[in-house]
């Protein structure tokens, strides 16, 4: 396929080279978004380079450029299935893009398009191909008598393959240019052409020309101003460029593959099934690393779903090629080495990441073999079966997610080997519970629907003011009931926007202030303060007396109190993380944080439980911090400035061009534009309530700062005191020795009751014996008890089979609120044939109850204590069932 007078270019070249030539062309280079969207909760990873933009089209915000450029990590995971099976599909790639908001249209995008393709790339024209929507005749005079290309090389195609809409809103006509790669790659048809299925002619990069308006019912009307969208994937770029039939062919790419190869001890293009095991890890790997790098851990919900999906699909291919230990996380060098000149933060957090691979892929191994023996089964029983459709029940298909991880995708993939299909519709149901969950949290997320409404187009100008609790300030706009007034009176909920304002809205982990805003006599409780989608200050809450009005002057002041508490437990955050990566290591990140008045919690990444002699350590550094009497800055500078001071980043974030830098004297240098206390002196106190597992490789501590301890330790004093009160000691001294004392004397008492009991239990199954029943060449026999404990069972059922080695017995204790069931079989009535373990299931059956245990003797229970003479009344003829079968 290679044209030999074209010019062999690298993955990593092609992408510089691109993003310098717009660069030349006045576009601003904007470094990739992360992975995870940032403020919008529409979309559960980035899975185009337009995505991270979208605000910029939709006028949400100002971009820093009219023209801008991209090379954006992406994620899509619709054709899963289809990765490995075939050689095209991928679930990792990156998207080059040119953009315009406003800025140039068609003439420009197309002649920069074919400029790169042909002067910079060198492609020759005629390898090239054009189409362009069927009705876009402006398009086709451009590219013809403009650009030069032949008309005969230009195809219209219909709405379906060039024309961009989705739904309502900003839409328009596409082109797309193409790639010939020959005859020999084409499917023999004579009908071939641009738009076949085959292989012959590949799209590489499509021009959307976003000139319309859709209502999404069919009417469109022209935009004022005009946008450029264009996409070209990275990876089929680097395909023609180096002369390959596919993405795993690519130089980077390819290097991953030789050496999961390496590993395995297989070689690429020998074996179509170790083919497709090899492209399914090549690929999955190289998403995985990225979503780990920004931020993403393996989870049942959401995108740590995805996440878990891929690496768990992983690991399986890694065992179909005889890889039976974890090796994903080795992998990852490779993958962070072929990537680390575009992608740098990798090289930074390659430990990390490294560490949450292996962590999954370990937790999968240690369950997988249990998964596999469980799904083997459940084949083996749809294939015995007999019936004419082969399928595995949606309850059994979730039981494998929910206990031993595997994704459904797995089961399906596994079942479809052996043409079984999997009841999606009984699996989707069984997840409904966790999917509304997730529906749930990511409503909550998204805001209030009509803040995007009603404010999404104002052209005001709000501030926050850092340092201030009161400002006077003037009332910009008033929303009330979802629409914007003029007036809001007493009694009435609103939501006020001022032109300057101290309360700190609630973002990057710290809650919203709360406080007042009056005019003379009239007062506005502000109950809570948060950002609109487009970045406005809503002061949320209710109009205790008087009235507002738009325009009007005011006086805003945040509860000092309150915010001050704040402050305390923010900047202890960020001591807290400096004496967590000094104690833990330098892998820790912030993985999530949330500090309002009462408490600081913080979640950070580590891969197992902090030890208390560790928690000891920690406080005691963010303590010594405390009384160290260390001045707070706070101060704006480019974020290149701030890298170099070492300034930490919230992990996976993205950050603007100037940043805001909190530095506590240089022992703790963070991004962050929340508010903090002048001195660290001013924290009083710093105490570590708890440590705990939030997901995997993410720990979380609850802790308290300044008066929150006082309080703490006042209820800890309350606490010791009643204690020592009901235990009749004169102090907390005397506690150890009184509870060690308490402790002894209630293990023999317990010792007591159970040996009188065993002697009572013993002694009624003495007198039961002249009930026993024979059944066949087993004698039965029941006795019931009241609060009998298991030793007590355990030592009457003994002391029958000592006498009557042929005794099947079923001893019931009856409990409070419910009944435990113990059946015994002595050496003859095992040889007879009696399970101890499936008589007592079914006897607790017989009552709704459950149970099992070994062959000669085994446990139960039963719920409904109504129902436990009937399971008793049930026994001799169950024994006598399982005797006729034998």
């Amino acid at each position: 396929m290679w044209v030999k007078f074209m010019e062999w270019m690298g993955l990593n070249e092609l992408r510089e080279s691109f993003l310098a030539f717009f660069e030349s062309k006045g576009h601003t280079r904007l470094p990739s978004a992360p992975l995870v969207p940032q403020g919008d909760s529409s979309l559960l990873l980035i899975n185009s380079g337009m995505a991270p933009l979208k605000k910029y089209f939709l006028g949400l915000e100002t971009p820093p450029n009219k023209r801008v450029t991209t090379c954006q990590k992406c994620i899509r995971t619709p054709d899963i299935e289809r990765v490995g099976k075939t050689s095209r599909h991928g679930t990792y790639f990156e998207m080059l893009g040119n953009f315009s908001f406003g800025d140039y249209f068609k003439e420009e995008a197309t002649t920069w398009a074919w400029e790169f393709i042909t002067k910079e790339l060198k492609i020759p024209t005629d390898r090239l191909w054009v189409s362009i929507y069927e009705n876009d005749d402006d398009a086709f005079e451009i590219w013809t008598k403009r650009r030069g290309v032949s008309p005969d090389r230009i195809v219209r195609l219909g709405k379906e393959d060039n024309f961009w809409e989705i739904g309502s809103g900003p839409c328009g006509p596409c082109s797309e240019i193409y790639f010939d790669r020959g005859e020999a790659s084409g499917c023999g048809s004579p009908d071939c052409a641009v738009g076949c299925d085959c292989d012959r002619y590949v799209e590489f990069w499509n021009l959307v020309f976003t000139q319309f308006n859709s209502d999404g019912e069919g009417n469109y009307t022209p935009l004022e101003h005009p946008n450029i969208d264009t996409g070209m994937g990275l990876e089929r770029l680097a395909c023609i460029m180096q002369g390959v039939d596919n993405l795993f062919e690519v130089d980077t790419v390819q290097n991953i593959m030789k050496h999961i190869a390496r590993i395995a001890g297989v070689t690429y293009k020998q074996n179509e099934r170790t083919d497709v095991s090899l492209r399914v890890v090549t690929d999955h790997i190289r998403s995985t690393v990225f979503m780990v790098g920004d931020g993403v851990t393996p989870s049942n919900e959401g995108r740590g779903y995805v996440l878990r999906r891929l690496l768990r699909r992983a690991a399986r291919h890694g065992r179909l090629l005889g890889i039976t230990r974890p090796f994903l996380f080795e992998v990852c060098d490779t993958v962070i080495e072929e990537n680390r000149t575009a992608y740098p933060a990798l090289t930074e957090n390659a430990g990390y990441i490294k560490e949450v691979i292996r962590l999954e892929e370990e937790r999968f191994s240690k369950t997988i073999a249990q998964g596999m023996e469980l799904l083997g089964q459940l084949i083996d029983r749809v294939e015995l079966s007999g019936l004419g459709k082969k399928i595995i029940d949606g309850l059994a298909a979730f039981n494998l997610y929910d206990t031993f991880g595997f994704p459904l995708d797995l089961t399906k993939e596994i079942a479809a080997d052996h043409g079984i299909e999997i009841d999606e519709d009984g699996f989707l149901a069984q997840m409904e519970q966790q999917r509304r969950r997730a529906r749930e949290a990511r409503e909550k997320n998204g805001g209030v629907g009509w803040e995007e409404d009603v404010l999404a187009q104002l052209d005001i100008e709000d501030s926050f003011t850092y340092g201030s609790m009161k400002v006077d300030s003037k009332i910009l706009e008033i929303v009330a009931e979802g629409q914007r007034v003029q007036e809001i009176v007493q009694g009435q909920e609103g939501v006020l926007l001022l032109q300057e304002t101290p309360f700190y809205a609630e973002s990057g982990g710290q809650i919203g202030d709360t406080g007042t805003i009056a005019l003379g006599d009239s007062v506005f409780a502000v109950e809570n303060c948060k950002k609109s989608p487009t970045g406005h200050i809503l002061h949320i809450g209710r109009v205790v007396s008087g009235s507002f009005k738009a325009g009007e002057k005011a006086v805003a002041a945040v509860d000092e109190n309150r915010r001050r508490a704040i402050m305390r437990n923010h900047t202890s955050a960020h001591l807290l993380q400096a004496a967590l990566r000094q104690v833990l290591g330098e892998h820790v990140h912030q993985a999530g944080q949330m500090v309002d008045n009462k408490a600081c919690r913080f979640d950070f990444t580590h891969f197992s439980a902090v030890t208390s002699e560790q928690l000891k350590e920690i406080e005691a550094l963010v303590n010594g911090m405390i009384l160290d009497s260390i001045d707070v800055s706070t101060t704006e500078m480019p974020i290149e400035q701030a890298k170099e001071l070492g300034a930490m980043a919230l992990f996976g974030d993205k950050y603007s061009d100037v940043v805001r830098v909190c530095n506590v004297g240089g022992r703790s240098i963070e991004l962050c534009g929340g508010t903090h206390v002048a001195n660290t002196a001013q924290i009083g106190l710093f105490r570590i309530l708890h440590e705990t597992s939030v997901a995997a490789g993410v720990r979380r501590i609850e802790a308290v700062t300044g008066s929150n301890v006082l309080a703490m330790l006042d209820e800890k004093d309350a606490i010791l005191q009643s204690t020592c009160e009901a235990l009749k000691v004169g102090g907390a001294a005397e506690l150890p020795a009184r509870a060690a004392a308490l402790t002894q004397e209630l293990k023999d008492s317990q010792r007591e009751i159970q040996r009188l009991s065993s002697m009572m239990a013993a002694a009624q199954s003495q007198s039961a014996l002249s009930d026993m029943t024979d059944i066949g060449p087993v004698a039965f026999v029941s006795v019931s008890f009241n609060n009998a404990g298991v030793e007590a069972l355990r030592s009457a059922a003994d002391k029958i089979k000592s006498q009557h080695s042929n005794a099947v017995g079923l001893l019931v204790s009856r409990e409070e609120a419910k009944a435990t069931l113990f059946v015994f079989a002595g050496p003859e009535a095992l040889e007879a044939g009696i399970h101890c373990g499936n008589l007592v299931k079914a006897v607790a059956g017989v009552a709704g109850g459950s149970g099992g245990g070994r062959p000669d003797g085994a446990m139960g229970g039963i719920a409904d204590l109504s129902q436990v003479d009937k399971a008793i009344a049930a026994a001799p003829g169950l024994v006598e069932e399982v005797l006729a079968k034998k």
